[in-house]
């Protein structure tokens, strides 16, 4: 019997491939003969990075970048055991946990690191980008990006626009002639979960613009400022970017990402599915097991647990989910391929202790799941 474990990295606890170790034990406990496959995933959030690293048999680097307000400071990026393919997390370069309540300055802040990371990584050869973009603390519609990777950013007098989305309200020329020419060779996965339009009351400003610290004058300022920045990509780049789904993910970073580096923007599970090759490694069997830190009614919203789940449900496997809580309205996980949740809690204890003990708890739970599997296979 070929089983299959998928699960998402219980954050704060224990990592993807620790929780699909400790269920293959699980597993083998009840049924020893079984071919157990392990397939760590995640939804393209954070995280992301360490999961398809750890699970491909990569690396994690670290290059020394400028951050959102200027600083330097060292981020970390993944290279995958293909040897093909970069991951990248904006957030530990132009994130806005990076930053204190006080240093939040949307106007000025920057993704001129997200720029030096990619470089670093075309430098050691990779061309295959999966970007998550979410926790960004940046405005600027990517352009500190584009600016690292050598694209010219001009205002009327030609001269190169200073950091941040305010500037982009002066951008009157984009000259392209000195982008890294290795760029054309890449692809980019965009792994954006939003559908936010890059302006108006849904756009990057308007809805996250206040949590990076954006009054609201500066929340119009920075509209007005990514409205020209969408003129000018659209009239000299002929992209038309303001109303595509994700443009305003990130600060407008979704936009620049189409724009510059002609990205995909795409759900962050079904990016890290295909990548994991997860389909393929399903055929044949007889039971997915996947799951998450916490399950409740959000899960259902592109959470991993859910991707692998509709892939089970659509290639006619039976799936079920374990998690370290099961929270509010958790069942509703039941219409979207999940069989059945639960909980790997055995008894009272605080969270510390839950954490602690993830691994031991992940092997009894899926172990007594299992012996239930064993007593339906003889009804």
């Amino acid at each position: 019997m070929k089983i299959v474990i998928a699960p998402q990295a219980y954050k704060g606890s224990i990592t993807a491939l620790g929780v699909a170790i400790a269920a293959e034990k699980g597993i083998l406990k009840v049924f020893p003969e079984a071919e157990v496959l392990i397939c760590p995933v995640a939804d393209g959030g954070d995280g992301t990075l360490e999961t398809l690293v750890e699970g491909s048999g990569g690396e994690i680097n670290e290059t020394n970048v400028t951050g959102p307000i200027g600083e330097r400071l060292d981020a970390s990026w993944g290279a995958m055991g293909d040897g093909k393919t970069a991951v990248i997390e904006m957030a530990r370069s132009s994130g806005l946990a990076l930053l204190s309540l006080d240093e939040r300055d949307p106007l000025n802040s920057t993704t001129f690191g997200l720029g030096e990371v990619i470089l670093q990584a075309l430098d050691r050869g990779f061309r295959n980008f999966i970007v998550g973009i979410g926790g960004s603390a940046t405005n600027d519609a990517g352009a500190g990006m584009a600016q690292a990777l050598g694209v010219n950013l001009l205002d009327e007098n030609g001269k190169q626009l200073s950091p941040g989305g305010a500037a982009l309200d002066k951008l009157s020329e984009i000259d392209l002639s000195g982008i890294d020419s290795r760029i054309q060779d890449c692809d980019f996965q965009i792994a954006c979960d939003v559908n936010n339009p890059l302006t108006g009351p849904e756009g990057a400003s308007a809805v996250y613009g206040p949590q990076k610290g954006a009054t609201p004058d500066n929340v119009k300022q920075l509209d007005k400022a990514l409205g020209n920045f969408s003129d000018v990509v659209k009239s000299q780049l002929d992209r038309d970017v303001e109303n595509i789904p994700g443009a305003g993910a990130a600060g407008g970073l979704g936009a620049g990402m189409i724009a510059f580096l002609d990205g995909q923007l795409r759900a962050g599970v079904d990016i890290v599915l295909d990548t994991v090759e997860l389909k393929t490694k399903m055929e044949g069997a007889k039971l997915v097991i996947t799951g998450e830190g916490g399950m409740d009614f959000q899960t259902v919203y592109n959470k991993a647990p859910i991707g692998v789940a509709r892939l089970a449900s659509e290639m006619d496997i039976p799936c079920f989910g374990i998690s370290g809580m099961l929270g509010e309205n958790y069942q509703v996980v039941h219409d979207y391929g999940l069989e059945s949740a639960l909980s790997i809690v055995s008894g009272p204890m605080t969270l510390e202790e839950a954490s602690a003990n993830a691994a031991i708890l992940i092997e009894n739970s899926v172990e007594e799941a299992l012996r239930l599997v064993r007593i339906g296979m003889s009804i």
